[in-house]
């Protein structure tokens, strides 16, 4: 199977896999990381196939659909990796990028593993998170999650715990705060820092709107 093969035969397994996903982790994000993935991946050096693969995989089953439980997306990526008789240092990787790539995984630690596939294909899923597409997901979710949208007396917690951002239920805008403002300095190539600076200040500018509207300002 040439690679480009393996490609097409992730694509298929993902779609049919994240079918009956949340709208903000199902196919079509796993797509634009994908695309986001490739467009960064052009100004680094780096193993084109395992951008590819971690980036198709790396919501293949997001822990917090599975009660936190951060190992099976890992499992099923390595298990479908070997099924197409990928070499084990190239599944390793992969496996490696699911492992670390997530905001959560990264909270209060040293980070352990470092690559520049990594670092590209967190770049492609953080700019998801970003944007005008960064904030549809999130009001996605939390109307998924069946999040209050705002209450001025919750304040957002800045230095939470990773167990305490896993299992917040915090008002949806305080989401900006807690995380999606902070992404933009958390990039790690030039590309992804680049695209995220002007999807942040779009974040920005909405929030601005939003409060003025909620203080009956305009």
């Amino acid at each position: 199977m040439s690679n480009q093969e393996l490609i097409e035969a992730t694509k298929t397994f993902v779609k049919d896999t994240l079918k009956d996903a949340e709208g903000g982790h199902d196919w079509f994000h796993v797509e634009r990381v994908y695309k986001n993935a490739l467009l960064i991946a052009k100004g680094e050096t780096v193993d084109p196939l395992v951008v590819a693969l971690g980036a198709l995989l790396h919501d293949i089953a997001d822990s917090k659909f599975y009660d936190g439980d951060s190992t099976i997306g890992p499992k099923v990526a390595g298990a479908f990796l070997l099924k197409h008789n990928v070499d084990s240092a190239t599944i390793n990787q992969v496996i490696k990028i699911i492992e670390n790539i997530s905001y959560s995984s990264n909270i209060g630690l040293e980070n352990t593993f470092r690559s520049i596939e990594l670092d590209v294909v967190q770049d492609a899923d953080r700019l998801d998170a970003l944007g005008a597409i960064g904030i549809a997901r999130t009001f996605n979710y939390g109307g998924f999650k069946n999040r209050t949208l705002y209450n001025p007396d919750i304040k957002p917690n800045l230095n939470m715990t990773k167990a305490e951002y896993k299992t917040s239920n915090a008002p949806t805008i305080n989401h900006f705060y807690e995380k999606l403002l902070l992404l933009k300095d958390k990039m790690n190539t030039t590309t992804g820092y680049k695209i995220a600076k002007q999807r942040h200040q779009y974040m920005v500018d909405f929030l601005k709107q939003f409060d003025a509207e909620w203080e009956g300002e305009k």
